[in-house]
């Protein structure tokens, strides 16, 4: 029995030790949560696969403006193989000689002279499409970056507000001991200790709604970043507010010379261009310098060696004089297709900008007001509770002044938090967010 209770509480030590590790809090940077998703996401992971996908199509692309060389080889076994041999049509030579095997080797080689500039374009194309898809790697990385800063920001707000909510709990619960004290000795009306109470629930639920909330930026935060799963990160007011707002744009050009995505449409214009030159190359005819080598072995006829050859190499499709006009038009077609993308794409970017500015100068001025409603909403806590202490405001006056006064609380300290992510969105619509972040060349 003592080694079965021996093992029982070594069993609930380690669950013990496991439930501490699995809740141990976790601190880490703005900068460094950057980087970890940089590292870690997905997002960035299958961007940078995309790249080096288009890196490998250019270069097949270069690849074909180099000649085609090849080498080949055959051995063949005849059987029965009937011989007449054209001149020795009129000679008595006895029996013709027996042939039973063929060997054949051949070396040839094709250099592209002119395709109708299909190669230069082909080539103008894909480069244009590789950097074009590593500016669109360069702003995945920007959206990964600013989801971390709004998931961020989040969690610090939730864990703030739970914070203000618990420092208020306290004080609602030693209210509550104090009117039950007072409604003991018959001083208060039992109303007034259950109205005490029912704020005390309130709070509770807020507190419990409140932890929900920062459990859930929590989990999706650890996701994003890759991190152990029961991780839970705590966020300083340091590591997150202790940094300089400066440079801040007032108007949307930054964001037409710096956004990755406008870049990344302006170089598809750019690709298409080529694709257009491409499809108009199926007009003109192929020529290629062409060479090689011939050996050739049947046994007991003929023995042919070193024979060289070399030329030029002539192609014209025909038919694409009738077909390749439609080639054209869908090239055509679709370059048009990314010249409206890009109008559209700035226009957006405009009032992105537009509404960040906004957003960023409503939340300074939010900040002001709500240091404002602090100072006033202590001050009328504190002039209420004197009232009620002479008799002069009842209970209902006293909790509204409590419930204002930590809503103000609350407010003034997330108005902080709220402006410099308003400041980082400002930055990323602008493109100028990897300014503050240390970012590694694709």
């Amino acid at each position: 029995m003592k080694k079965i209770n021996r093992f029982l509480l070594f069993g609930l030590s380690i669950l013990g030790i496991n439930a501490m590790v699995a809740q141990e809090k976790r601190s880490l940077t703005l900068d460094e949560s950057v980087h970890l998703a940089w590292d870690n996401s997905n997002e960035v992971g299958l961007a940078n696969a995309k790249v080096h996908s288009k890196k490998y199509e250019l270069q097949s692309a270069k690849n074909n403006q180099y000649p085609d060389f090849k080498i080949s080889g055959q051995y063949q076994r005849l059987a029965n193989a009937s011989i007449n041999l054209k001149t020795n049509q009129n000679t008595n030579s006895g029996s013709l000689p027996i042939v039973d095997q063929l060997m054949l080797g051949q070396i040839s080689a094709s250099i592209p002279v002119f395709a109708g500039f299909k190669m230069q374009n082909n080539i103008e194309m894909h480069q244009n499409l590789y950097e074009a898809e590593s500016a669109t790697a360069f702003h995945t990385k920007e959206e990964v970056a600013m989801k971390v800063i709004n998931l961020y920001a989040s969690l610090f707000k939730a864990q703030k507000t739970v914070a203000l909510l618990k420092e208020n709990q306290k004080r609602a619960e030693q209210r509550a001991y104090d009117f039950g004290e007072l409604e003991k000795n018959e001083i208060i009306a039992r109303n007034d200790l259950l109205k005490a109470r029912l704020q005390v629930s309130k709070i509770k639920l807020s507190i419990d709604e409140a932890v929900n909330h920062e459990n859930t930026i929590n989990f999706q935060l650890i996701t994003l970043l890759k991190l152990p799963a029961g991780t839970q990160l705590e966020i300083r007011e340091s590591d997150f507010a202790n940094f300089k707002m400066e440079n801040i744009p007032t108007n949307e050009k930054p964001a037409l010379v710096n956004r990755k995505d406008l870049q990344a449409i302006q170089l598809q214009e750019k690709a298409s261009k080529s694709n257009i030159k491409l499809a108009k190359g199926g007009y003109y005819p192929t020529v290629n310098l062409i060479g090689g080598y011939v050996a050739l072995d049947l046994k007991n006829v003929v023995t042919v060696q070193n024979a060289m050859n070399f030329g030029l190499g002539l192609s014209y499709d025909l038919s694409a004089i009738f077909k390749n006009g439609t080639m054209v038009k869908l090239a055509e077609s679709k370059a048009t297709e990314i010249q409206k993308t890009e109008a559209m794409l700035t226009d957006y970017i405009k009032i992105e900008v537009q509404t960040a500015m906004e957003d960023y100068h409503l939340a300074i001025q939010q900040n002001e007001v709500y240091g404002q409603a602090v100072e006033q909403s202590t001050e009328n806590y504190r002039i209420i509770k004197d009232k009620y202490e002479n008799g002069l405001a009842d209970t209902n006056d006293l909790l509204e002044a409590d419930v204002e006064q930590l809503s103000a609380t609350i407010n003034k300290t997330l108005a902080k938090a709220n402006i410099i992510q308003k400041y980082y969105a400002l930055l990323n619509a602008t493109g100028q967010l990897t300014t503050t972040f240390t970012i590694s060349k694709l």
